[in-house]
Order: structure tokens, then C-alpha cells, then sequence
């Protein structure tokens, strides 16, 4: 078996056809040069290895993409750990709250180790983070975990944040059951496709039909200041960083399920992703835990 014809297969499985393939290859190639390597591979074998339009591997392409993903992804990393150089690059996708509220703090820790780090930072959700792993633009991604990921895709849970609703001091009904039996006051929340929404909804299965939004921001942050100003009831979660602020009351859900912060990244994992992951473990038994209640400002179901 040709193993540069493998090599090339590798490019087309991972990216998902032979054009994008031909725009991820470490050297210059032509997209007719790819294409009938691959058809001479296929011929080769006996076997069609994947469907041209849409793409998607054939079982026996899926096998064969499994047996060599190892050895073609583990090239880079196994190459310069025998000329004894120490790769210095972390490339990272995080939510951007933990990127603001703990990216520099861990990676100063980080840089005690490895004081020439070189850092590329991306701000993503689960579906981002996800496809950012897949085409190996990022080594590590934290941030929220809403559905199962693809396989090959390793995820460790490091935190799981209550839900809260946020409502102005002089706001009426307070109590949660009531709001959300009655949901008299627009609701304001982050995008319907994010995590936060989606355990929301979740959670209010027992309570009714569904709630739309009626007010969609960007940010936790833009949640605060309009459920501060009285345009309707906030969706947000109690985590550390985020302070709700003197005008605002933070209804606990207490029986609604939480939004989960988890660590995402491919075996194996190399030395310097996993120093920032061992950073961030730690990190999470402290700042990132399920966080008390404050005292001020709290109100139950």
C-alpha cells in the first residue's frame, strides 16, 4: 500500500473532501494530483472510501481513517520530540468569560514553565471548540458542555453553574415558581443555540411549554444591565467573576439542572496543553466549583 496515497486520504477524511484537504496540506498540491491518487488508493484496495457530494466516508473509509489517524496526527509532535525541541505554541479556544476572567492568571502559571511561550487565543462555544479540535487549530478548549462530542474528542467536566434568574429590586412576581408559571416579563438571555438557554429549557419542561426570548444579547453582562434596567427577567448563572450587582435580586433554581464548564481535547495530549490543563483542574476545585450562595440577594424556589 502506498503510504503517501494514506497520507493524502488522512487530509481528505480529517477535512472533509479533497478541496479542503488540498487547502490544509503542509506542502503544495494539486487538487487533480490528490484526486487521482486517491482513486488509484480506492482501486488499489477494492474499496470506494467516501462519497464525493456531500461528503462522508464509506464504513470501509471509516475504518481505514481510524487505523492511520494516530500515526499522521502524532507526526508533528513525535518529529520534534527527537530533535530535543520543546514545542512552545498553546493554541486555546475558551468561552469568552474564562478567557477574561482566568486565561491570564493561569497562563501566568504557565509561563513559569515555559517562560517563551508563544499563545494564540480563540473565543468559541462547544460547536467551535469542537471543530477547531478537529482540524487541529487549537490543542485545548474549555468552555460549556451541552451535548455529547464527536468521537476522538476527550472531555473532562471541571465545573457545573446553577441557574439563576435576575430581576430588578422593585420587580414583580420574585418568586421563581411564579415567574415562570406566569412569565409576565419578557425573558432576556444569551443566544437560543447556547448551552445556558438549552439547560434552561431543560429545566422548565416541568413548568410548561417553552419560554422564547424575547430580548437575545450577546453577553452575560449586557443580560445584567438590562434585567437591572426593568426590561424584563435576566437568565444567567452564578459564577465566579460575574457579580450581579446591588440593583438586581439573583433567583436561585434550585431543582433546574446546571450548565457544565469541561476541558476538551484529542489524544495525546502534548506537554504544554496539558500543563495549562493541570492548571485549570486546579483552578476548578477553587475559583471554577459550584459556587455558594451569597447571602445577599438570594431567594428560593
Amino acid at each position: 500500500m502506498n503510504v503517501h496515497h494514506l497520507e493524502l486520504f488522512f487530509y481528505v477524511a480529517k477535512h472533509g473532501g479533497i478541496s479542503s484537504a488540498v487547502r490544509h496540506m503542509p506542502y503544495g498540491i494539486q487538487q487533480p494530483a490528490v484526486s487521482g491518487q486517491i482513486l488509484q488508493l480506492e482501486e488499489y484496495l477494492g474499496q470506494k472510501l467516501f462519497h464525493r457530494r456531500p461528503f462522508s466516508l464509506t464504513p470501509a473509509g471509516e475504518r481505514l481513517f481510524r487505523f492511520i489517524q494516530p500515526f499522521f496526527e502524532n507526526l508533528e509532535m513525535v518529529s520534534g520530540e527527537l530533535r530535543g525541541h520543546q514545542n512552545k505554541e498553546l493554541r486555546l479556544a475558551a468561552s469568552t468569560a474564562l478567557l477574561r476572567e482566568f486565561g491570564p492568571r493561569l497562563l501566568d502559571r504557565v509561563k513559569q514553565h515555559i517562560p517563551e511561550l508563544k499563545l494564540i487565543l480563540r473565543e468559541a462555544d462547544q460547536s467551535m471548540a469542537e471543530d477547531y479540535l478537529l482540524t487541529q487549530e487549537v490543542h485545548l478548549a474549555v468552555t460549556e458542555l451541552y451535548t455529547k462530542p464527536p468521537s476522538g474528542i476527550q472531555t473532562e467536566v471541571l465545573a457545573e453553574l446553577p441557574l439563576v434568574l435576575l430581576v430588578a429590586l422593585d420587580a414583580k412576581p420574585k418568586k421563581a415558581k411564579e415567574i415562570l408559571a406566569q412569565r409576565a416579563l419578557p425573558l432576556i438571555s444569551v443566544p437560543a443555540n447556547s448551552a445556558l438557554y438549552r439547560t434552561f429549557q431543560d429545566g422548565l419542561r416541568q413548568y410548561g411549554p417553552p419560554w422564547e426570548i424575547n430580548i437575545e444579547l450577546s453577553t452575560l453582562e449586557m443580560v445584567l444591565t438590562y434585567a437591572a434596567a426593568g426590561y424584563g427577567v435576566g437568565l444567567s448563572v452564578r459564577a465566579p467573576g460575574l457579580e450581579f450587582g446591588p440593583r438586581l435580586q439573583a433567583i436561585d433554581l434550585d431543582d433546574f439542572p446546571r450548565v457544565k464548564i469541561a476541558a476538551f481535547w484529542q489524544e495525546p495530549l502534548a506537554v504544554l496543553p496539558g500543563l495549562f490543563l493541570a492548571e485549570i483542574r486546579k483552578e476548578a476545585q477553587t475559583q471554577l466549583a459550584v459556587p455558594e450562595k451569597r447571602k445577599t440577594g438570594r431567594s428560593q424556589m
